[in-house]
């Protein structure tokens, strides 16, 4: 089986990796049956052959999650179209610490709000016993 992977490249702790197509059983930095682009994720910067990669999709390919990211965020002339904005994939702590937070933010504005209902009751009933 073909996959569309990547192959990592560079020195220690400076990664940069190409783009390629190589049999699913071979090495990383095995030879690949055809090199489709490179990416740098410390500048974001990529160059990769759209049409060509979509090819071999098409012709069985399979392409790791990440190459699938860069495949699905490259624009037509194959660079990179990255958003700051975008969120990464948090940590297990991560998210149970962010759900809890959630949890307790919730819990504030229904009491805030269970506050604000007691306090409009509370005129009312003290004007009815004056009537």
């Amino acid at each position: 089986m073909l996959k569309i992977r990547l192959k990592r490249l560079g020195a220690k702790k400076a990664p940069s990796y190409r783009v390629i197509v190589i049999n699913s059983t071979t090495k990383r930095e095995g030879k690949p049956i055809e090199e489709l682009g490179h990416y740098n994720p410390k500048t974001k910067e990529m160059k990769l052959n759209k049409e060509s990669a979509l090819a071999w999709i098409s012709k069985g390919a399979q392409p790791t999650d990440t190459v699938k990211y860069l495949i699905t965020n490259c624009n037509d002339d194959g660079t990179l179209n990255y958003k700051k904005s975008e969120t990464v994939k948090l940590s297990k702590k991560a998210q149970a610490k962010k759900a809890a937070e959630e949890e307790a933010k919730k819990a504030a504005e229904e009491a805030a709000k269970a506050e604000a209902e007691k306090a409009e009751e509370a005129p009312a009933e003290e004007a009815a016993p004056e009537a």
